[in-house]
């Protein structure tokens, strides 16, 4: 027997089927597998609806091996596949939805920003920055100091450049470990206020003058351990005493005893927290390996710390509340710094050349020193301190943080070394003069630190 009938009931049915099929689609006849698909009879809608669910997930595909690692994660079947979906294996159906699917390839979702800074705390080290002034209010109305101020101011210095030295150095010794980091200070803390102490004692010789030389050294040191630490609450509980004792002064007079007892408590308290914080942390383990860090590394910032003393003494002596306003701005500046990185990291994200990158990056520097400068005018017009001095000493202090939080420590050092001997020097000679001294020492410092901060920060790779 010869025909049609030869083939079974259903051969005329399908082979019908599929020339229609192929006619509508122009897929040509004969024994090729990929008829399959439009032999079935809803195998096309099953793949379109397929393709539409998994439209999202296969879209951002550059390949269809993709696709099929894909496919094989949603746990689809050999059989599956050639029963619902018409088609011989995995790949082929991998194949098929890469071809019919459009690329997409959406943009990445912004990451959380790495620098975003705690607020409170910023707030908060603003304020411990300015809160030990208050001692000079309650003691300063019954210590008379013959000439001691000078022994004040040199020991204060000291301490002051001391502290940012060793605050360095710690931090360094802190990305080792912090019992580490925890001996650096045991170390160098006592021994900054020995030499404030040896060199403010010279000049103060015997007295009351000597004891406050003494117990400022000491506050100092250990107020830098317990910010290096991290401990910033415990140093304004250990404060209160003091801040309730300038807080009644208006309604009430405590007294020779209190005036001088509620400072001795803030500093007893003060270095008992910073024991107790030392002895925390260098209870902890030893760090594995080479923890040798160079002393020559924290030296520029020593010698900062010093010229910023000197400028902000400087100021100081003409209008000391711009010392407790520049004090208090020191949180802010902080907060900044935190915000220039964030932003800057957000710029690397938006930008694909250099030059556009270094663009947005003088943007930014301009925007953050706006946005420090800009609250400190009003308050100095407040205090009848004259603008121009103070605003270019704050300018000069921030452009050189910001440098030294990018590792680059050396040009604001030698900057503001040469500001401060001018300014000084200037002083010395016509102490009248010390607003223009300002002005013509800290206005080109201004200038040369800002470009230093535009040339070294607008290359991508500083915020690598």
């Amino acid at each position: 027997m010869s025909g049609p009938m030869a083939l079974g009931p259903d051969a005329g049915r399908q082979d019908t089927l599929s020339l229609r099929l192929q006619g509508s689609r122009g897929v040509p006849r004969g024994g090729d597998e990929r008829t399959l698909a439009l032999r079935m009879p809803g195998a096309g809608a099953a793949v379109d609806q397929l393709a539409a669910e998994m439209a999202d997930s296969i879209g951002p595909a550059v390949h269809p091996y993709e696709v099929a690692a894909l496919l094989e994660s949603q746990g689809l079947t050999a059989e599956a596949i050639r029963e619902r979906y018409g088609q011989p294996d995995l790949f082929t159906l991998a194949t098929v939805l890469y071809e019919r699917i459009p690329r997409t390839f959406p943009e990445p979702g912004v990451p959380a920003d790495p620098w975003r800074p705690d607020h409170f705390r910023c707030v908060l080290r603003g304020v411990l920055f300015a809160l030990p002034g208050l001692a000079y209010v309650l003691i300063g109305r019954i210590w008379d100091p013959h000439g001691g101020v000078y022994a004040l101011v040199v020991a204060g210095l000291i301490s002051w450049a001391w502290g940012q030295a060793l605050s360095h150095r710690a931090y360094l010794r802190m990305a080792i470990g912090r019992r580490e980091a925890g001996r650096t200070l045991l170390v160098g803390a006592p021994l900054g206020a020995a030499v404030a102490v040896a060199a403010g004692g010279a000049l103060a010789g015997q007295g009351s003058t000597a004891l406050f030389v003494a117990g400022q050294s000491l506050y100092l040191a250990a107020a830098g351990v317990l910010l290096v630490l991290g401990h910033e609450l415990l140093l304004l509980l250990a404060l209160l005493p003091m801040v309730a004792g300038v807080a009644v002064l208006p309604w009430w007079e405590p007294g020779a005893p209190l005036r001088i007892g509620l400072p001795l408590l803030s500093l007893a308290g003060a270095t008992a927290v910073a024991g107790w914080a030392l002895r925390g942390v260098l209870a902890e383990k030893p760090a594995v390996g080479d923890s040798r860090t160079g002393l020559l590394r924290s030296l520029p910032y020593g010698l900062f710390g010093l010229a910023a003393g000197v400028l902000v003494m400087l100021e100081g002596q003409r209008h000391p509340y711009a010392v407790v306003m520049l004090s208090l701005s020191m949180g802010p500046a902080e907060w900044l710094l935190y915000r220039y990185r964030g932003m800057s990291a957000a710029a690397l994200r938006a930008t694909s050349t250099p030059p556009a990158f270094r663009r947005r990056s003088a943007g930014i520097i301009t925007l953050c020193l706006l946005v420090y400068l800009l609250p400190i005018l009003p308050v100095t017009l407040l205090i009848g301190a004259e603008p121009g001095p103070v605003l270019l000493l704050a300018a000069t202090l921030w452009t050189a943080l910001l440098l030294q939080a990018f590792g680059v420590a050396w040009p604001p050092a030698a900057v503001c070394i040469a500001a401060a001997c001018g300014a000084g020097t200037l002083t010395l000679l016509q102490p009248s003069a010390a607003p223009i001294a300002l002005l013509l020492s800290c206005g080109p410092a201004a200038v040369v630190l800002t470009v230093c901060a535009l040339s070294a920060l607008g290359r991508p790779a500083a915020h690598a």
